[in-house]
């Protein structure tokens, strides 16, 4: 006797095939071309609409929306776009993921799929496992097979939901009215987290007459609210833009969702009388696409304000540190967490450069009301309390350095990263350096010593030019291959201050400032440039040697 009951490991094995196939293609479109699409999404989001269609476009390609919102995320947390953009991304992605439903309701019901798939799977594993030489060719064979894959399970669930179609009764549901189905779309949602496979699975049963095209819709609205399941489990412990972005992706879900519900009617009359759609499938597909298109045009007009709303939002989940950038960006995204230390140490830089100027009482020469003591105090204070968030700084960099560096890197990658930390170790070698002697330049700046004031004097228009002339290069789009001389002037700089102290050294009364003093004011202030402009060679020029990389700081190594 045949047996005509519900194949559930056939579906199941189907369910993760296709699943499975789809991790192959966004893997493989990933390896082909992953680096454009985040150039992609970085560059055009300056605007909103710009955000949505980008949004769209790179998730219908990358077939996933979870990838395309994590990427939004990691943007938003390293400073790139802003909130109201990266939601509008999100928006975007919410569009984009219903092109797998087009695919499979074009192809997937229309031929016979097993026989569709073989090809692919064929030219696919072949060139995956033999063409390991030639990484373009075995990722073409990975996106292959992804396709291959994502067919064969296709048909397994739909040969298995066709088996049991005549035998299962919906009719309980349907006494319910159509929130259930509702329901039962958010929770399969939630389980397989993947509102693309649920999408396939609410086809294959309106294909086989098991749920009628209302049912269909509501389940269809459902599978987008569940969708938002995977965004709240990643939030959970995550940053506050981490919650935000969530919380954007389950009100426009929820909202929109809800709204549609109770149009299901009107919408399934304008898709078959106006548009003249017949087939159930494509209709279904279709009232998909508009359902999140309407959604986006609801929001679209609010998204200042929701952008503001959202930014009021889970204050107290900020990642506490002195960092503005990498602490709310995960460092497995790991080309935005190398642009978010760049920009990381160019604020590093900005504090330094601030540190040394205050130091030698650079632009400070208008400030001198307050009394003389109360002048010093809180220029001491003020500068052990700058030198102190530098290092924290340098804590919390050097211990992401070290989480980034367990990634799987490429050689570019790699290199950037360690040119990055060389100059983040050379800006703090440089804040040391003047930190030394900070009391020693206090010294000299309130003593009434010729020789000692002539000398500073002469030390802090050499500090203010070459500042001058790193701030021009770093304002320059492209510093070139071949960094200035820099250390080669501050060599000659220093011989030409020591001969200058020397030269002038028997007027010099006992009662001024000691000559050592000033020679050791002289060789720091030196020594500070020279750290400063190696910093900039390391970090900008990427001058890094392969005893630079042997000598980096590691977790435990950092700048006393």
């Amino acid at each position: 006797m045949e047996n005509t009951g519900f194949d559930f490991w056939m579906f199941i094995a189907g369910l993760g095939i296709f699943l499975f196939g789809m991790r192959h293609l966004e893997d493989s479109i990933k390896a082909l071309a992953g680096k454009s699409f985040k150039n992609l999404l970085q560059r055009f989001t300056k605007r909103s609409w710009k955000g949505i269609l980008t949004g769209t476009a790179v998730t219908a390609i990358l077939q996933s929306s979870t990838m395309v919102t994590l990427l939004a995320l990691a943007f938003l947390g390293g400073g790139m776009i802003g909130l109201k953009n990266a939601v509008s991304i999100v928006l975007g992605a919410n569009l984009g993921t219903t092109f797998t439903a087009w695919i499979v309701a074009t192809f997937g019901f229309k031929l016979d799929i097993a026989d569709f798939s073989f090809p692919f799977l064929a030219v696919g594993i072949l060139s995956y496992l033999f063409l390991d030489t030639r990484p373009i060719l075995r990722n073409l064979g990975g996106l292959l097979v992804g396709f291959g894959l994502l067919f064969l399970g296709l048909d397994y669930m739909k040969v298995a939901i066709e088996t049991v179609a005549g035998q299962i009764d919906l009719a309980t549901f349907s006494g319910y009215g159509l929130w259930a189905f509702v329901l039962i779309g958010v929770i399969i949602t939630a389980l397989i987290q993947s509102s693309s496979a649920m999408i396939v699975i609410i086809l294959s049963a309106l294909n086989a007459d098991l749920i009628d095209i209302y049912q269909s819709v509501a389940m269809v609205i459902g599978a987008n609210i569940g969708t938002t399941t995977t965004l709240i489990f990643i939030s959970i412990g995550g940053t506050a833009d981490t919650k935000r972005l969530m919380m954007a992706h389950v009100i426009f879900n929820v909202v929109t969702g809800t709204l549609m519900f109770f149009f299901i009617k009107p919408l399934v009359y304008v898709t078959y009388y106006i548009f003249g759609v017949e087939d159930p499938l494509m209709e279904l597909v279709l009232l998909n696409t508009v359902l999140n298109a309407t959604g986006i045009l609801l929001f679209y007009p609010f998204l200042g304000f929701f952008g503001r709303f959202l930014k009021r939002r889970f204050v107290s989940a900020t990642p506490e540190g002195e960092t503005l950038y990498v602490k709310n960006i995960s460092p497995k995204v790991a080309d935005v967490a190398l642009q978010a230390l760049d920009k990381e140490i160019a604020e590093v830089y900005r504090i330094t450069a601030e540190y040394i100027k205050q130091n030698f009482g650079i632009n400070e020469r208008d400030r001198n009301k307050e009394s003389r003591w109360k002048k010093i105090f809180a220029s001491a204070s003020g500068l052990s309390k700058k030198y102190e968030k530098i290092k924290r700084i340098e804590d919390e960099l050097t211990t992401y350095y070290a989480e980034l560096h367990k990634e799987n890197l490429t050689p570019h990658e790699a290199g950037q990263l360690t040119a990055i930390m060389m100059g983040l170790r050379s800006l703090i070698y440089s804040a040391k350096d003047i930190k030394d002697v900070t009391h020693n330049i206090l010294y000299m700046l309130e003593a009434e010593d010729p020789l000692a004031t002539k000398i500073l004097d002469n030390l802090r228009e050499v500090v203010y030019h070459r500042l001058e002339e790193i701030q021009q290069v770093l304002e320059l789009e492209e510093v070139g291959e071949h960094p200035p001389s820099w250390v080669q002037e501050n060599e000659q700089v220093y011989n030409e201050l020591i001969s200058e102290l020397y030269n002038n050294i028997k007027g010099h009364s006992r009662k001024g400032v000691p000559i050592s003093t000033i020679t050791n004011v002289i060789k720091q202030g030196i020594s500070s440039l020279d750290n400063l402009c190696s910093a900039i060679i390391y970090w900008k020029f990427r001058k890094v040697t392969t005893l630079d990389e042997e000598t980096l700081p590691g977790v435990e190594e950092k700048v006393e």
